[in-house]
């Protein structure tokens, strides 16, 4: 009788647990009916989309000029290269 007794209470209690863990979740609050559908919003406008510069052709990915510019580091000489 004992074992029927521990068994039933801890039965309901993992029952309660279970049950209030699963009401609060709001897709299944709204299903029961506890709480009112939202009723979903205009989408917001979106902003343009950012316009980006063309490439310049002399700044090539993977070019030794990426690493050793004569204007990243100091130089006794002037840069003769065209502006």
């Amino acid at each position: 009788m004992m074992n029927f007794l521990l068994g039933a209470t801890a039965g309901a209690l993992i029952a309660c647990v279970g049950t209030i863990t699963a009401l609060r979740h709001p897709d299944l609050q709204v299903r029961l009916g506890l709480r009112p559908a939202v009723v979903a919003a205009a989408p917001a406008p979106r902003a343009p989309e950012p316009v980006c510069p063309p490439r310049a052709a002399e700044h090539a990915v993977g070019t030794t000029e990426m690493l050793l510019s004569p204007r990243r580091f100091w130089s006794i000489a002037p840069d003769k290269r065209p502006q």
